[in-house]
């Protein structure tokens, strides 16, 4: 453990200890979410002893892995997989226990250098990377799959074929995108957090960033509690708890920030086919389940459920109430349009945050002889992607509308520190 300065206060400390504490507990939060989140989900039941490894492979997706996923029918047959989706609830827990770790030998202090500040992140990144390389080789396994019933399964037995579908991890590509995702919490957590330290040279970005920064993180977890609540009231009345408490460990801010961009105005684009589903409302799978590549947005959803538009009041709602703290935690003498502009870039990049870990696409096939590709339960195809630029668009529109009306609700209530003398 490095030795303390006599000068630096008890909450300085962050040697190897307070790191290997740091990344550790984030990694048994995920672990323990997604484990519970896979058994609701029915893979306690997976042969050959794959569920730790099922466990292991969610985790390694959750923090930006990459895992491959492989097929093998023999000589006679061809299979082919894909699968890329985020499990954005062991996403979520995860960054919050890091960030809380990270952010703990720092409190108490207002300014830290620059130095400091990377010799810490150093450390917890160094066990990071050593964490995930012990994760994605653990994470691989490889099943047998069954032909079914029919002309397929008759040729299976004939000729001796034995499909079989795997995965593994790209080892690389993870390590990359693992070490990005966590510099991306550690930097959000010092540009959220009041009491976090900022190097000197920092600090007079802190009146402008921190808190539509702030803002747009209790935005996001704001709507996930939101779909917490409604998921639970409808597991209670309406069955399927098993099912929905699945959804709600390892997939609730997947729904909740899709909902949140629709009400927007943003447009997806998507489908399923096959035995694949989607892990949310059943409208969205009507939505979705047709030949060609089908619309996702507030007008085709309203064509199976005109409740939908309740989803542009949530938004307001949410978004003014995220633009009220965001102009309560900024100097007085900031103006109306500036908080509007402020809101509008944070809105804007945080819909691009969730157009970016929210997109889902899923592939299977398998053909013996050139009979069943695609056909019965033996393909599906899943994907869901968003027009972008739409979305930004809608974004910077809603967020220069409500960061101009909660700068104008905040105006009563900003009294503390600095903005005593700008009060009146």
């Amino acid at each position: 453990m490095t030795p303390r300065s006599p000068s630096a206060p008890a909450g300085a400390r962050h040697g190897w200890v307070q790191a290997l504490a740091a990344v550790l507990a984030p990694l048994i939060v995920m672990g323990v979410v997604a484990a519970l989140g896979l058994w609701a989900a029915g893979a306690g039941d997976l042969p050959d002893g794959a569920f730790p490894r099922v466990v292991a492979a969610t985790v390694v997706t959750a923090v930006g892995g990459t895992i491959e996923l492989s097929g093998n029918a023999g000589a006679l047959a061809e299979s082919a997989a894909g699968l890329t989706v985020i499990p954005l609830s062991v996403t979520l827990a995860g960054a919050l226990v890091l960030a809380a770790g990270f952010l703990r030998p720092l409190r108490h202090r207002a300014v830290a250098g620059a130095p400091e500040l990377a010799g810490w992140a150093a450390r917890v990144a160094v066990l990071w990377l050593l964490a995930l390389i012990g994760l994605a080789l653990g994470a691989r396994q490889t099943f047998t799959l069954s032909l079914g019933d029919g002309a397929v399964s008759d040729l299976g037995d004939l000729f001796g074929v034995s499909p079989k579908v795997g995965f593994t991890t790209d080892v690389p590509l993870t390590l990359v995108f693992g070490v990005l995702w966590l510099a991306g919490v550690l930097v959000l957590a010092l540009l959220v957090s009041r009491g976090a330290p900022l190097p000197g040279r920092l600090l007079r970005f802190q009146e402008s960033v921190r808190p539509a920064a702030y803002a747009m993180v209790v935005l996001l977890l704001a709507s996930v509690a939101l779909g917490i609540v409604v998921g639970l009231i409808v597991a209670a009345t309406r069955g399927h708890r098993v099912e929905t408490l699945a959804v709600i460990l390892l997939g609730m801010p997947n729904l909740a920030w899709l909902a949140l961009t629709l009400g927007l105005g943003a447009t997806w684009t998507g489908r399923v086919q096959g035995p694949f589903g989607l892990p949310m409302p059943h409208v969205l799978d009507e939505v979705l389940r047709t030949k060609d590549v089908s619309t996702l947005n507030l007008s085709t959803l309203s064509d199976y459920d005109g409740r939908v538009w309740w989803l542009v009041a949530v938004d307001a709602v949410l978004l003014l109430a995220a633009a009220f703290v965001m102009a309560a935690r900024s100097p007085a003498r900031m103006r109306p349009w500036q908080h509007a502009l402020h809101m509008a870039v944070a809105l804007a990049l945080t819909v691009l945050m969730i157009c970016l870990v929210g997109r889902i696409s899923a592939h299977y096939g398998l053909s013996v002889l050139g009979i069943g590709d695609l056909g019965g339960d033996l393909s599906g195809e899943l994907f869901l992607k968003p027009k972008v630029w739409t979305a930004l668009g809608f974004a910077l529109l809603w967020g220069l509308v409500t960061g101009f009306l909660g700068a104008l609700l905040a105006r009563p209530v900003r009294r503390r520190g600095e903005t005593e003398t700008e009060k009146g």
